[in-house]
């Protein structure tokens, strides 16, 4: 639907699309501009005053001689302001309009002139709560599209470094930004990406990235290790975006969706860049290996509560100092829950309560659950660990798979023995193996297909041009 030359039909066109008498945040003000009636449209809040105050000064001050003959010159003559677009399509300025954009509409021109003066609510981009690192930048990404897009270019001052801004959503209309880099991205992935994103049949990206996420690759939900990396880290970002990888950037979420992103993408963290190699090298292995550990740990040592005779004699501490009421897979299987349980009452309770609750929590289940004969020591210990070490790695996705995968080799253990805990780590093991990341590779590069070199950059941290490294 295009606009007519006549102001009032225009004004009457848009009443009954945005109904400015009912919402007071859409404003509708009647100015003259040239001698000529004009409206002004804009939502209040998502407007810069004082960019409104000057354009209404100079928009008093022209007088009727010096009206231009259409919308395109009356632009380039009276609207010296930055960024000004100008549209004929009424659906295309409503959605303008509703983003934060002012639009005037002339009494005799059928285009509507557009400036991009809004502005948006954010916060400071302070350092990520969960990317934290001991040593490098503390910015972080905020929940303002453009904010995210200036802290990446600010770090690559490159003319090959693109941006491409497409929506999603038939009613939220969510601006997404693909950021790449010329000559090193894989084209083809890249065309299938921004193919399925314009193809998107939503009618909101209610939980952004993640909406996102499930809209361009919907295969193989059942399998619970992350296909997409995410960061909130603009140095990260920055970085993989050099590396020849995609950044997707959504807008209203503080985060960055990193692809395509194997297994060992997803354990890598800025700290092992921001040290030298050797130390580097320790912080990635340990990683591994404690990730590792939370898979195993209390599976085996329930093997070996089930078949004491395999004890070694110097593994004879790991037996139970007292007797057991509640069956020892029970108790593992409820304090996984438990976790989780306490977990997500830390992320609702008001901070000023954090600390005593949790002191409270640490004696009621630290003591007197095991004094009450629910839970044995042993049992604290171990799942107290795996607890911990879940949080060694900053992928909340990972880490919830391995607790996936550790409560089934639990409960096969429990059920076959010997032949539940093979089945359990083979399962395991096949959903890494088999799992494909967003381009169809292989999610265990560089160990299936094995390429030595690239084995040695995963494993070990090595002087590496900027280019190639990973944050």
């Amino acid at each position: 639907m295009e606009f007519s030359q006549c102001l009032t039909e225009n004004t009457a066109c848009l009443q009954a699309i945005l109904k400015a008498d009912r919402n007071f945040d859409v404003v509708c003000r009647p100015i003259s501009v040239g001698g000529r009636c004009a409206s002004l449209y804009f939502v209040d809040g998502l407007t810069k005053d004082e960019v409104l105050l000057k354009l209404l000064q100079i928009f008093s001050s022209i007088k009727p001689e010096d009206m231009p003959e259409n919308a395109s010159v009356f632009s380039e003559k009276y609207l010296p302001y930055g960024e000004v677009e100008v549209t004929s399509q009424v659906n295309s300025m409503v959605v303008r309009l509703l983003s934060g954009m002012s639009c005037l509409l002339i009494d005799g021109y059928g285009d509507c002139l557009a400036v991009d003066c809004r502005t948006y609510p954010a916060r400071s981009v302070s350092e990520p709560d969960k990317d934290k690192v001991l040593r490098g930048s503390r910015d972080g990404f905020v929940e303002t599209l453009i904010f995210n897009t200036a802290l990446i270019r600010r770090r690559i001052r490159d003319p090959k470094l693109s941006m491409e801004i497409l929506t999603a959503g038939e009613s939220s209309h969510t601006d997404i930004a693909v950021c790449y880099m010329e000559g090193r991205v894989d084209e083809q992935l890249l065309d299938t990406i921004k193919g399925r994103i314009k193809k998107l049949q939503v009618d909101a990206l209610t939980m952004n990235q993640e909406s996102l996420a499930e809209c361009i690759y919907p295969h193989k939900w059942y399998n619970p290790f992350p296909k997409f990396r995410f960061s909130e880290r603009p140095d990260t970002a920055a970085a993989s975006v050099l590396e020849g990888n995609i950044v997707i950037l959504v807008d209203n979420s503080p985060s960055a969706m990193i692809l395509p992103s194997s297994v060992f993408d997803i354990i890598e963290e800025a700290d092992d860049y921001y040290f030298p190699p050797i130390t580097g090298t320790y912080l990635r292995l340990s990683r591994m290996v404690i990730s590792l550990l939370t898979l195993l740990l209390t599976p085996i040592w329930l093997l070996l509560m089930q078949n004491p005779e395999i004890i070694p004699p110097w593994l004879e501490f790991v037996r139970l100092s007292d007797p057991y009421y509640v069956p020892l897979i029970w108790q593992l299987l409820i304090l996984e829950f438990a976790i989780d349980g306490l977990r997500l009452a830390a992320v609702n309770t008001p901070s000023m309560l954090t600390t005593p609750l949790s002191v409270i929590a640490g004696i009621v289940l630290g003591e007197y659950s095991v004094k009450s004969g629910w839970f044995n020591s042993e049992t604290m210990l171990y799942m107290a660990f795996v607890t911990i070490a879940n949080y060694s790695q900053a992928s909340y996705e990972l880490g919830y798979a391995l607790k996936f995968m550790r409560v089934i080799t639990l409960i096969l253990t429990a059920l076959f023995n010997f032949w539940g805990f093979g089945a359990g780590l083979l399962l395991a093991v096949c959903s890494i193996i088999f799992n494909r990341t967003i381009a169809g590779k292989s999610y265990i590069y560089p160990l299936i297909p094995f390429h030595w070199n690239e084995v040695k950059k995963r494993f070990l941290r090595t002087r590496l041009p900027h280019r190639e490294k990973k944050l």
